[in-house]
């Protein structure tokens, strides 16, 4: 009986994985993470050497110029990949939102950031909106809840996509907190130039945290959770916090994060 033609083969997605300041930093571990998520299903991942900030301290502080260097830096070392991807959406803002911005006056160099633009993701929306991720392979049997980061909310439109994917986690519980899509007021440098306010809206954040009973506070920003988990720390709260990306992959039992200075 003559057998029907075989299926094209596909060759794999090439990913560059964009790994960000603050987790080569501080929490390589969700590098590491974000990896494991992206070869499990069936991305050829690349980690660029050339790449560096992003840019946004600078941009957000008024250094255009330091700004458009570093951004062109990015461009180079990040084109050539099907797709970009990086385990924040503040960092993935930059590029898709900012970038085009700052070459308004170069039309050659504006074309490659939009290009690059369009290419760009948040990892947890490349699962689910890109690759049609639907349920992962990973247990973590402990109570949960998420904080909405500002930039992957507004700036990448997350919300629902990791709320759909911890709900394949088995042994999780998600419960919501009250206000979950509110800043914890870190904002790069704005706890730093408005450090009262900052500290009245982790303060909230914090007490909201607590509230629900759980044992975990996730989020896909690590500038959120390092925030986060300096005020619980100080008010003695034993909550911690991790990185989605470390649950999604099944790497959520090492330690907890952890301000600096408490390292």
């Amino acid at each position: 009986m003559p057998q029907p033609p075989a299926s094209p083969t596909r060759d794999p997605l090439r990913v560059a994985l964009f790994v960000t300041c603050l987790v080569d930093m501080f929490r390589p571990s969700v590098g590491f993470a974000t990896l494991k998520l992206l070869e499990e299903n069936g991305c050829a991942v690349d980690v660029p050497t050339a790449q560096t900030c992003c840019g946004q301290p600078a941009y957000n502080s008024g250094d255009r110029a330091t700004a458009r260097r570093i951004a062109r830096q990015v461009i180079e070392a990040f084109e050539g990949y099907d797709h970009v991807v990086a385990p924040s959406g503040s960092c993935a803002g930059t590029i898709v939102k900012d970038y085009p911005a700052m070459f308004e006056d170069e039309p050659v160099w504006r074309a490659r950031a939009e290009a690059l633009a369009a290419r760009t993701h948040e990892i947890v929306s490349f699962l689910t909106d890109v690759l049609k991720v639907t349920a992962v392979d990973a247990a973590f049997p402990a109570t949960v809840t998420y904080h909405d980061s500002c930039s992957n909310l507004r700036h990448m439109g997350v919300k629902g996509q990791p709320r759909a994917l911890l709900a394949s986690v088995k042994g999780l519980t998600l419960t919501e907190m009250k206000d979950t899509e509110v800043c914890c007021g870190f904002g790069g440098t704005f706890c730093v130039k408005y450090p009262d306010i900052s500290n009245k809206m982790v303060t909230d954040k914090a007490a909201n945290i607590a509230a629900t009973g759980a044992a975990v506070v996730l989020a896909g920003e690590l500038g959120c959770l390092l925030n986060i988990s300096g005020k619980l720390s100080r008010n003695g709260e034993p909550i911690a916090a991790r990185h989605v990306v470390e649950v999604l992959a099944g790497m959520a039992d090492g330690p907890a994060i952890m301000p600096e200075t408490q390292r």
